[in-house]
């Protein structure tokens, strides 16, 4: 089984691009997407309806074009949820989570903390609100797979200037923190969990300095799963050739 999770920056600018054509070629179980800025009635009718695909959408209820998360996948869920049911959160449409017999599965787009203290102090709180909503769920006995973009990277091997961004946020001690916490609860990052020293892995570039032609990026997209996943964990990796997003995809593998 294959997931695959990719902020796409825009599914309409994907589409036109050309660039959806990845999903339709790759044919993964299950696509998982983030920053579709887009409501479902806003998709390409060649997006919105892929055959052998059930497809959630979630998107902001304030502000159009903005933030959204979607999931395609070859196997109808048990149950579909929309968010954590804080209002201040799951307006932004960043939060879907589709319940397997095998696992939840979460597709997350998480706040980025620039635009002013009170979007980072809101990106905190929204980390530490999921944590402990997935967590309810892993002791009640679900495994947990989350993915997306967290928009933070972990360690300094997780992006390419890490002295020059340490004030910077994506990169800051109280956000990395977080990413530190959600290890010692035992959830393992699939992707250093195969490749714990790899350097230059990066699924983010910015646009504007044309860093992906430098590979100057950052890792700030994740797939996470519970321990009692790893047995099944086959392989995990990230797609830095697969091109129509300043992000690329990424994916794991489950037996």
């Amino acid at each position: 089984m294959r997931l695959v999770s990719w902020n796409v920056n825009s599914i309409r600018s994907l589409h036109k691009k050309g660039s959806f054509n990845f999903f339709l070629k790759e044919k993964p179980d299950i696509f998982c997407i983030q920053e579709t800025k887009a409501d479902i009635t806003q998709f390409p009718e060649a997006v919105k309806t892929v055959p052998g695909y059930h497809l959630y959408s979630a998107s902001s209820k304030e502000k159009k074009g903005y933030s959204g998360v979607a999931v395609y996948t070859t196997v109808e869920p048990l149950e579909v949820k929309y968010g954590m049911g804080i209002e201040k959160f799951d307006h932004e449409g960043r939060f879907l989570e589709l319940h397997y017999k095998e696992f939840v599965l979460f597709n997350v787009y998480f706040p980025n903390g620039g635009m002013g203290p009170h979007r980072l102090a809101y990106k905190l709180e929204f980390y530490d609100a999921f944590l402990a909503y997935i967590e309810k769920l892993r002791k009640k006995g679900h495994s947990i797979i989350f993915t997306g973009d967290i928009n933070t990277a972990h360690e300094e091997i997780d992006l390419a200037r890490p002295k020059q961004n340490e004030e910077n946020t994506g990169f800051l001690p109280e956000e990395r923190a977080w990413l530190d916490e959600v290890v010692n609860h035992g959830y393992i990052d699939t992707f250093r969990h195969f490749y714990p020293n790899k350097k230059d892995a990066y699924t983010y570039w910015d646009m504007k300095t044309a860093a992906r032609d430098r590979n100057v990026g950052w890792r700030i997209d994740y797939f996470f799963v519970s321990a009692d996943l790893l047995p099944r964990l086959k392989g995990a990796g990230i797609m830095p050739d697969v091109y129509g997003s300043d992000h690329c995809p990424l994916y794991i593998d489950l037996k």
